[in-house]
């Protein structure tokens, strides 16, 4: 598929690069080491065990795919070829010469028990099923050829094989969660070798002398999680640590006026979004103003979600909170990608109208309502929420924001307790139809798709869509599909979109950082200049 991929159009937006060569470049090939500081929570190095920004980052050192979604399309990876060889049928050819971490060599079989396995890893809170959801059969015709058979036709499977990563048959099988994080099950033929593991602190690897692939640059890492985007810059200031992601925009002052460092923003394809819950039943996070229960949950009329959708100053947000680092959107792709609809436009701020369509919905005086939202996860989240909830109390919707660990909110989210949740969406796919399957499809665990649907929208006509995009080879009608599902959802305010962030990294001089896909953060993205 041929895709208006915003990776493409990255470019840096910091200073000119440094050309003078830093204590890093100075070191021998051999000896070199570097040390990263991210601020996404790692749930577990079992690479199919959930769908997380942190654990997918961390995964790309260790693991491969079959195909590789960066440079602004499709690339080869452990599958070298692809092809239909009938609308239900595709045929891989596969890297020859590719060992695992231990030695053994990789074949068709590793594939094989891979995509059998990801869908359904137990312990999983967010699955790979989705992905997976049209493969009836996968089947190794020889150690280098792999046959996937799909339940329909599904011009996507490449671009969604490109988001699970490969394990190894021998030391997967009967593998814990245990086996993974202490290193015994991290046996993969990615660009880097496990070397230890301290769960919420840091991961340790060293360069893999055999990789099949662009030897890497760095002979050993220290990826260290510091949740806090103030830690993570006075360490990359004092020196600690080499590279940082998720830069505070509080920080950006600083880091832009000094010499020894620099900043690197890219557009990025992560939103924020806000889920009002479709749940039949009352919810004790929407109440009346004197605190007692709703007889109905008011988020179930679309009036009400427009009001609050319109109650939101993007622009303001976006100004005075992120200073310039996000777009305002009204639909979860950005401007320039593939399925983004330039008809549906970015909702207005309009206080007044909110209050009109509230009274009309029979809450002249607003009502109670409680946002969910980690606060462990998300780039400014809380703060976002806290500004929504000011901007909603001046329509009469009295709200709280509560914050509370990942740990607890990923747990609790898919209970449907909550009224109103928050996501920042990824879009790791680059087009329309992954957030399609993941946060607007009608929720269906055995079919993967509304995984990530927590507020359980549903709507015929986006499930129609989704099934005809996901049928159609040709680009410019799939387009017209996806961007038909986007109005549909802008009208029923299936969910209420914020902002679009840009990407923010920085480095020590003398190291720049480029994108490899998305907003992953992993050694291979750094390289020392001169």
């Amino acid at each position: 598929m041929q895709r208006r991929d915003l990776l493409p159009l990255l470019a840096g937006l910091g200073l000119a690069p440094f050309a003078l060569p830093g204590t890093l470049r100075a070191q021998p090939q051999a000896a070199r080491r570097l040390s990263i500081a991210f601020g996404d929570p790692v749930s577990s190095l079992d690479p199919q065990l959930n769908n997380f920004a942190g654990d997918r980052s961390v995964d790309l050192h260790f693991f491969d795919l079959l195909i590789e979604n960066r440079d602004g399309g499709l690339q080869p990876g452990l599958a070298t070829a692809w092809r239909t060889l009938e609308p239900t049928l595709w045929e891989f050819t596969l890297r020859q010469g590719v060992t695992w971490h231990d030695g053994r060599p990789f074949t068709a079989a590793d594939v094989v028990y891979s995509y059998n396995r990801a869908p359904s890893v137990p312990g999983s809170t967010a699955s790979f099923a989705g992905y997976l959801r049209t493969v009836a059969e996968v089947k190794a015709v020889d150690d280098h050829t792999l046959h996937v058979r799909t339940r329909e036709v599904n011009p996507l499977l490449p671009l969604n094989l490109a988001s699970v990563h490969i394990v190894s048959r021998h030391a997967t099988e009967g593998a814990s969660n245990a086996d993974f994080n202490s290193g015994k099950a991290v046996i993969g033929t990615g660009p880097y070798r496990f070397q230890a593991y301290t769960p919420g602190e840091r991961v340790r690897m060293r360069r893999n002398e055999s990789y099949w692939g662009r030897k890497p640059e760095w002979a050993e890492v220290d990826y260290r999680y510091i949740p806090n985007a103030a830690a993570r810059t006075a360490a990359l200031l004092a020196g600690d640590v080499d590279v940082i992601d998720k830069v505070s925009v509080s920080d950006l002052a600083q880091i832009r006026g000094r010499d020894d460092v620099r900043l690197y923003a890219y557009p990025g394809l992560r939103m924020l979004l806000l889920q009002p819950s479709f749940s039949p039943s009352p919810s004790r996070y929407a109440l009346s103003h004197d605190g007692q229960p709703l007889p109905r949950n008011p988020l179930l009329d679309v009036r009400v979600r427009r009001a609050l959708s319109i109650a939101v100053n993007r622009e303001a947000l976006c100004e005075r909170l992120l200073l310039g680092t996000g777009t305002p959107t009204g639909q979860w792709m950005p401007e320039g990608s593939f399925g983004y609809d330039p008809q549906t436009p970015v909702p207005g701020f309009e206080p007044e109208r909110a209050r009109a369509l509230l009274a009309e919905a029979g809450y002249p005086n607003g009502f109670q309502l409680t946002i969910h939202l980690p606060n462990d996860r998300y780039v400014l989240g809380p703060q976002a929420a806290q500004a929504i909830a000011q901007m909603w109390a001046r329509i009469g919707v009295r709200t709280q924001v509560e914050a509370v660990p990942w740990s607890v909110y990923s747990a609790q989210v898919r209970t449907g307790d909550y009224a109103m949740t928050t996501l920042a969406w990824g879009n790791g796919t680059g087009e329309g139809s992954y957030a399609l399957t993941h946060i607007l499809g009608s929720y269906d665990a055995a079919q993967g798709r509304g995984v990530s649907n927590w507020g359980r929208y549903a709507s015929a006509e986006v499930d129609r869509a989704l099934d005809e995009a996901n049928a159609e080879f040709d680009d410019a009608k799939r387009e017209a599909i996806l961007q038909r599902a986007v109005r549909v959802v802008a009208g029923d305010v299936g969910i209420i979109p914020l902002f679009h962030y840009q990407n923010l990294w920085a480095a020590k001089r003398g190291l720049k950082v480029t994108p490899l896909t998305s907003d992953r953060t992993a050694a291979q993205m750094v390289t020392a200049e001169g």
